[in-house]
This record gives C-alpha cells, structure tokens and sequence, in this order.
C-alpha cells in the first residue's frame, strides 16, 4: 500500500504507455508545450469538467469526480463516471436499487484503439473499485470528433498490464532519471518534438549519425561560400 505523499497522476500511465521519456520530460522535469493536438484534448476535456452532473430514470452521471488507489499509488479525476440501474452493483444515497459503475474517458480526435488509453481507463476503474467496494467490469473511450465511444472490457490481462505499469511509473519517479529517446513514427506527432529531440538523443549511435550529417552540411555550406 501506498501513502499519500507516494500518490502519482494516473494521467502519467498514458504518457508512460506512449513513450518513457515522454513520460519523464512532463511528470519529472514539467516540461510542456502546447499542439494542435494537446489544444484539442484540453478543449475536450475542458467542456467535460465544465457540465453539470445529470440524473434520468436509469442513469446518474457524474462529472469531475476525484479518484484514488492506495493499492496502485495513484490518484486522479475521472471525465465521466456513469452509474447504471442494475440487478445488481452498488447502492446510491437517495437513489433506489442497485447501479452499475461505468467510467468513461474523453478524448480528442476519432476512434481507434490506443492501448495506453485503456491503461489509463481500467486505472480508474481500479480506482472506484477501492472506493466504492465493488467490481467495475467495463467502461468505455469517448472520441470527440467522432461522437463515439469505444468500449474497453477490463480483462484479467488489461489489469496486470495497468498494475504493471503503475508499478514502472513508481520506479521512474523513485530513480528521476528521464530515458533516453526511442525515434520513430509517433514522434512527429508528439507536442515534445523539439525539446525531445529524438533523433540525436537516443543511442550513442543516433548521435554519432546527427554530428556526421552535421559535419557534412556544414561542409557543403563553406563550399558554396568559397565558390
């Protein structure tokens, strides 16, 4: 078990997923610049957190709300956690029967499957689980320029992975050591780019290749000015 001073961002497991330098350069050393992407999320979310919780017959959903695990050492705030009348679940004050607890994650952009979304969803449900007493079966992924959810059932094997990961975020943060780059075709996408710098901050290697090609322009370039 975790104390609250251990207590990390279970919005790091995300990052962590997608890349461990990502992950290091946000959590460990604040690094953040803005995209077209991040923009778009923010704005997503923003819209989320900004509306009113909403009870129907069969449904209660409530937004914004703050969850913990001391078992994983995380701590958050769901988009969405949807409560379904159900034969069976857990009991809500003022509310008869029984509901089902149902997180729903928002994101920018269309559907798809993105494995470190997931991860960062069946965390919050692990969350609720611990708080509420109950088990939390599935949830679902809300792509916002799509209008349509995803859902993610948490499998025996989505929870391994998912405590797994919250273990190697713990180890990251405990070492404060930020990894070296791992280039490839997600990184042009990523808001780091420039302050990451994959291609010359991986393996000895990529360095040696970026100095080579260096060497080379700077060559042509003096030809050209002595020409």
């Amino acid at each position: 078990m975790y104390s609250e001073d251990d207590l990390l961002s279970i919005s790091a497991l995300q990052h962590l997923m997608f890349c461990e330098r990502r992950c290091a350069l946000v959590h460990i050393e604040h690094v953040w610049q803005e995209n077209i992407f991040t923009a778009e999320g923010k704005n997503v979310h923003d819209k989320v957190h900004s509306a009113d919780s909403e009870s129907r017959n069969d449904l209660r959903i409530v937004r914004s709300l703050r969850l913990v695990s001391y078992k994983l050492g995380l701590s958050g705030v769901a988009d969405v956690v949807e409560f379904h009348k159900s034969e069976t679940g857990i009991m809500l004050g003022g509310a008869k029967g029984y509901w089902k607890v149902f997180p729903v994650e928002y994101k920018r952009g269309i559907l798809k499957h993105e494995t470190s979304f997931d991860v960062q969803l069946c965390a919050q449900a692990i969350c609720l689980e611990e708080m509420l007493k109950c088990s939390v079966e599935d949830g679902a992924i809300y792509y916002g320029t799509s209008r349509r959810r995803q859902d993610v059932k948490f499998t025996p094997g989505l929870r391994g992975m998912t405590k797994d990961a919250a273990l190697k975020l713990h180890e990251l943060f405990n070492s404060r050591i930020t990894p070296k780059a791992e280039y490839g075709k997600k990184c042009k996408n990523c808001s780091l780019f420039e302050v990451c710098l994959p291609e010359i901050t991986g393996t000895e290697k990529d360095i040696e290749h970026y100095l080579s090609k260096a060497k080379i322009v700077q060559v042509e370039e003096s030809d050209e000015t002595a020409s």
